[in-house]
C-alpha cells in the first residue's frame, strides 16, 4: 500500500471513495506519524481516540455513499479555534484548562463534511508573532533545515504548528488564521500552500479574537487543489458572525485548471524593499516569467501607500487586541491566580501578569497607549485613515489587472531565537503580507523555489475581494510551473 501520509487530500479522497483504504487506516497512519514527530512540538493536544471515532463515522458515510469531499481526511486544527470539549488555549497560559462547550463555525463545517481531527496545533500566543516562538507551550520547530546544518529553524507564525504539521506529513491539511500574514508567511517558510480568503468569507465565530477587523480563518495544504477543497468546506455565511458575508460559496476546486492565458497580472513596484535578498527578487522575476510564458500579460502597477501598511497595522492590531483581551480576567474561565488577602483588582492583576506572555503584554500596552486620551486621534484614527487609503490602492489597481504577484516573505526560515530580541526585525517578516489584511482581499502563498541553503521560498498571489477563484487559478499556474517537489528530511525521527 502507498504510504498514506504522503497522499494529497485530493488523492486520499479518491482512494477512500474507491475503497483502496479506509478512513480508519488513513487516520491511524497519521496518528503513528505524529507520535513519531513530537520533537517538532507541533501539537499542543493530540486527540487519537476522538480521531478514530470520527474516522469510523466517515467510513460509515463512505459505505452509505454519503461522502462529501473531506470525508475521512485527517486535519490539524490551530488552537485558536474553539473545539467542543477539547482543550482550546490560543497558545496562552491564561486559557489553561479551557474546554469550550461549543464548536467554532469553521470546524463545525469541517466535521459536517466528514473531516477528522487529529488534534490542536501550536501557535504564537493569541496569534501574536511571526515565528511561533511566543507560545506558552514552547516553540515549534520547522521540519526544514539548511543543507548540512542541524540548527533548528522557525516555521513562521503565528500558525507555525499548522504549517509544520502539513509540511511534516503529520496532517493532510490544517486550519490557520491570518491577521497580518499568519497563514501565508509560515506556508512560505515550510514549503506548503497557505490561503487567506476575503474578510467575511469564513466565519470568525468561535475563533479566539486577536484583532477582529483583521482576523481571517483559512486553510493550509500541500497543493493549491487541497486548499481549494478545504476552503470550500470552511467558508460560508454565518448569522452568528456580524462580519460574515451572505453570498454563495463557489466550487473552488471545479474552477481550477482554467489557466492564466489572457489575464493581466500586476507587479507592484513598491514590493521591492531595501535589502531584499537577491534570491527572493530572482524568484519573483521567475514567477513573472512563468505567468508570461503561460499567456498572461504582465503589468507594472503602483500601490503608493504600501510603505505605510506595516506601521498602520501595528497600531490597529494592538489597539483591537487590547480591547479583545480585556475579557481574560480569571473570573469566568481559564487561569485564576489566588492572592492571599487581596481584593478583586489584585486577582485581575496577578492573573493577567502570570497568564500573558511578554509579546502579548507588549501589544496590549501599545494598544492601550494608542487608544488613550490625547493619542487616539494622533495614532489610531490616523492609522484607520491610512488603512482606507491602502484599500483604495487595491481597489484602483484591480480595475486594471486580474491579480497581483509578489514575494510572500522577505526571507527564508531563520534560526530559533535569531530575532526574539528585536521586535521590529520580527515585525518586518509581515511586510509583504500585511497590506492584503488591511484591505481584506484574498491572497495565497505557493512554494516556488529553494534558497542556496535548500530552504523553501514562496510567491504570493493577491486578488480582488471575493474572487478566490482567480487567486487559486493563478496560484495553480505558479505551482505547475515551479514543480516544487522538495521535501524536508525527517531528522525528527532520529
Amino acid at each position: 500500500m502507498t504510504d498514506l501520509t504522503r497522499l494529497t487530500i485530493a488523492g486520499a479522497r479518491d482512494g477512500l471513495k474507491k475503497g483502496d483504504f479506509s478512513a480508519r487506516e488513513l487516520t491511524s497512519a497519521h496518528i503513528a506519524e505524529l507520535e513519531a514527530a513530537r520533537a517538532l512540538n507541533a501539537y499542543i493536544v493530540e486527540t487519537p481516540d476522538q480521531a478514530l471515532r470520527m474516522a469510523d463515522k466517515a467510513d460509515q458515510r463512505l459505505k452509505e455513499g454519503d461522502a462529501p469531499g473531506l470525508c475521512g481526511i485527517p486535519l490539524a486544527i490551530k488552537d485558536l479555534f474553539c473545539t467542543e470539549g477539547v482543550l482550546s488555549t490560543a497558545g496562552s497560559h491564561i486559557l489553561n484548562g479551557f474546554r469550550p462547550r461549543y464548536e467554532s463555525t469553521v470546524t463545525a463545517n469541517l466535521w459536517r463534511d466528514g473531516a477528522v481531527m487529529l488534534g490542536k496545533v501550536n501557535m504564537d500566543e493569541f496569534a501574536m508573532g511571526s515565528s511561533n516562538e511566543h507560545s506558552h507551550y514552547g516553540p515549534v520547530k520547522n521540519p526544514w533545515r539548511a543543507k548540512g546544518s542541524d540548527q533548528d529553524l522557525v516555521p513562521g507564525g503565528s500558525s507555525g504548528g499548522s504549517a509544520a504539521s502539513v509540511a511534516a506529513h503529520i496532517a493532510m491539511g490544517a486550519t490557520g488564521t491570518d491577521t497580518g500574514g499568519s497563514i501565508r508567511q509560515p506556508a512560505a517558510l515550510t514549503g506548503i500552500v497557505g490561503m487567506k480568503p476575503t474578510y467575511g468569507r469564513c466565519s470568525r465565530w468561535g475563533v479566539v479574537a486577536f484583532a477582529s477587523s483583521l482576523d481571517h480563518p483559512g486553510p493550509f495544504g500541500r497543493t493549491v487543489r487541497d486548499t481549494a477543497i478545504m476552503l470550500g468546506s470552511m467558508a460560508g455565511y454565518d448569522a452568528k458572525d456580524s462580519t460574515s458575508v451572505n453570498r454563495p460559496v463557489p466550487d473552488y476546486e471545479a474552477g481550477l485548471g482554467k489557466g492564466v492565458k489572457g489575464m493581466k497580472i500586476g507587479v507592484p513596484k513598491e514590493y521591492r524593499t531595501d535589502g531584499m535578498p537577491e534570491e527572493i527578487d530572482a524568484l519573483w522575476q521567475k514567477g513573472i516569467d512563468w505567468l508570461r510564458d503561460q499567456g498572461a500579460e504582465i503589468v507594472v502597477v503602483s500601490l503608493p501607500h504600501t510603505k505605510y501598511a506595516l506601521p498602520a497595522y501595528y497600531i490597529v492590531a494592538p489597539a483591537e487586541a487590547s480591547s479583545n483581551l480585556a475579557r481574560y480576567d480569571g473570573v469566568r474561565y481559564g487561569l485564576r491566580e489566588k492572592v492571599d488577602g487581596g481584593g478583586l483588582d489584585d486577582m485581575y492583576e496577578a492573573t493577567r501578569a502570570a497568564g500573558f506572555g511578554d509579546e502579548v503584554k507588549r501589544r496590549i500596552l501599545i494598544g492601550t497607549y494608542v487608544l488613550s486620551a490625547g493619542y487616539y486621534d494622533a495614532y489610531y484614527l490616523k492609522a484607520q485613515k491610512v488603512r482606507t487609503l491602502i484599500a483604495n490602492d487595491f481597489h484602483s489597481v484591480f480595475k486594471k489587472v486580474d491579480a497581483l504577484l509578489t514575494p510572500t516573505a522577505p526571507n527564508a526560515a531563520f534560526p530559533l531565537g535569531d530575532k526574539l530580541d528585536d521586535p521590529l526585525a520580527m515585525y518586518f517578516n509581515d511586510v509583504f503580507t500585511v497590506p492584503a489584511n488591511l484591505a481584506g482581499v484574498p491572497a495565497i502563498s505557493v512554494p516556488a523555489g529553494l534558497t542556496g541553503d535548500g530552504l523553501p521560498l514562496g510567491l504570493q498571489v493577491i486578488g480582488k475581494a471575493f474572487d478566490e477563484e482567480t487567486v487559486f487559478t493563478v496560484g495553480q499556474a505558479i505551482e505547475d510551473a515551479a514543480d516544487f517537489t522538495a521535501k524536508p528530511e525527517a531528522w525528527w525521527r532520529d
